[in-house]
């Protein structure tokens, strides 16, 4: 006979939602049994990897109608959960518990500490005081829904336990397993792919420049209407940094049926490349007898990179402004402002790796997080169709269903409206004033 454990609430999943609703639970109803499944032998692995280490909390963004733009798939979903828990409601948690968050110019906020132990410290202290039980290396196998409504759940794990639970949660991430677990119970899976991943380019514009990067480029995919400005970095394989990876996250699905391979303009400067061809006479009209290869007349780009354009315009390393025709100025226009290049692959972003994909966002009630299926389950992270660009915005979606359904499950919804309004009202105008 298998060993049954009882509890009240069982959350699948030792991650950033799995550990928010748990506690939350607990926190809620002191003395009921509140247990975390955690496959693993370590718990909160992507809260420890975030942000190189530092752990991207979540994004200062503080009008949810402006946060739910930053979420390619899941933005219509979250505008009411965001309305009632959102990245103030998030600083506020964390400060109550000794650990204070710092914003950095792009609004990427970060412990003070620099150090996502930090953050795993605290979500497992409060965890441990509020009396939530974690249990490591516990896969499981099967989830069997109550034969009648209000009855007991029962989750089969690997090593042998049966646990019967009351409540349950599903917040497993990206998990196929899972998935298939719970299309067996009735669920639509949308098919998984990609969501942030760098562009793979061999070109001879790039090579040796790997490391080089400027403040604000623009990038579109040729033939569709895709298109993402922000930071751009040259790496080894190609492009990377935040611009690259928005225009993968809203591009996932397209990008994935084109099996990764296709054209993009880049636009170095964010400027048109008739905009680039004025700005080049007008260094030619200032600067005549200067070698044009030496004379980078933007301060935003780094040289390297400007001699590497230089030369694929067949502009020679002898020659001056004042020699320079518009047949080469308008080569040169074009290869800052327009430049193409062929993708042939990605390379997974893997500190803030995320799918699109998920549980089908129609079959799940987003005022509890709760499965319009079967009552009782809930869901939160990534395990639901619910993706976001880099910047803290796929934690933030983590720590607001976590926080919702802990309070759905223990505290009522009208109880969780009434508590997120005067934390959220609070810390908002710290951080504003």
């Amino acid at each position: 006979m298998p060993e049954t454990s009882s509890c009240h609430f069982l959350v699948i999943g030792g991650g950033a939602a799995g550990f928010f609703a748990a506690i939350r639970a607990a926190e809620c109803r002191p003395g009921e049994k509140v247990v975390i499944l955690e496959k693993s032998r370590d718990v909160l692995q992507k809260v420890k990897v975030s942000g190189g280490g530092r752990c991207n909390v979540t994004h200062a963004c503080f009008d949810p109608r402006e946060l739910v733009k930053h979420y390619p798939r899941g933005s219509k979903a979250l505008l009411g959960p965001f309305n009632r828990f959102q990245p103030g409601d998030t600083v506020a948690w964390f400060e109550q518990r000794g650990v204070r968050l710092k914003a950095e110019e792009d609004g990427r906020m970060f412990p003070v500490t620099d150090s996502s132990q930090t953050i795993i410290n605290c979500l497992m202290q409060s965890a441990s005081k509020a009396g939530v039980q974690v249990l490591t290396g516990e896969n499981v196998l099967q989830i069997t829904p109550p034969k009648s409504p209000g009855g007991t759940w029962l989750v089969a794990s690997q090593s042998g336990t049966v646990f019967q639970t009351e409540k349950i949660m599903v917040a497993t991430g990206s998990s196929p397993r899972i998935w298939e677990l719970l299309r067996e119970l009735g669920h639509s899976i949308v098919p998984p792919v990609p969501s942030l991943f760098t562009f793979n380019i061999k070109d001879a514009r790039l090579t040796g420049l790997m490391g080089l990067s400027v403040p604000s480029a623009a990038v579109r995919v040729l033939g569709e209407k895709l298109s993402a400005t922000g930071p751009l970095l040259i790496t080894h394989w190609g492009m990377s940094g935040p611009g690259i990876l928005r225009l993968s996250a809203w591009g996932a699905r397209v990008l994935n049926e084109k099996h990764y391979s296709f054209d993009i303009e880049v636009s170095w400067l964010n400027y048109s490349a008739d905009e680039m061809a004025e700005e080049l006479n007008e260094e030619k009209m200032a600067s005549p007898k200067k070698l044009v290869p030496a004379q980078n007349p933007f301060p935003t780009l780094p040289r390297r990179l400007w001699e590497s354009l230089v030369a694929a315009a067949g502009i020679a390393a002898d020659l001056r402004w004042a020699d320079l025709s518009k047949e080469k100025l308008r080569k040169l226009a074009t290869e800052l402002g327009a430049g193409r290049y062929h993708v042939s692959g990605k390379s997974t972003f893997k500190e803030e790796f995320v799918t699109a994909g998920g549980i089908d966002l129609d079959e799940v009630n987003f005022k509890t997080f709760e499965s319009k299926i079967h009552p009782g389950l809930h869901f939160a992270g990534e395990v639901l169709d619910i993706d976001a660009i880099t910047g803290g915005f796929n934690f933030q979606a983590a720590w607001t269903g976590g926080w919702l359904v802990g309070s759905a499950v223990e505290a009522g919804e009208e109880a969780s409206d009434k508590g997120s309004d005067r934390v959220t009202s609070e810390v908002t105008r710290s951080l504003l004033l």
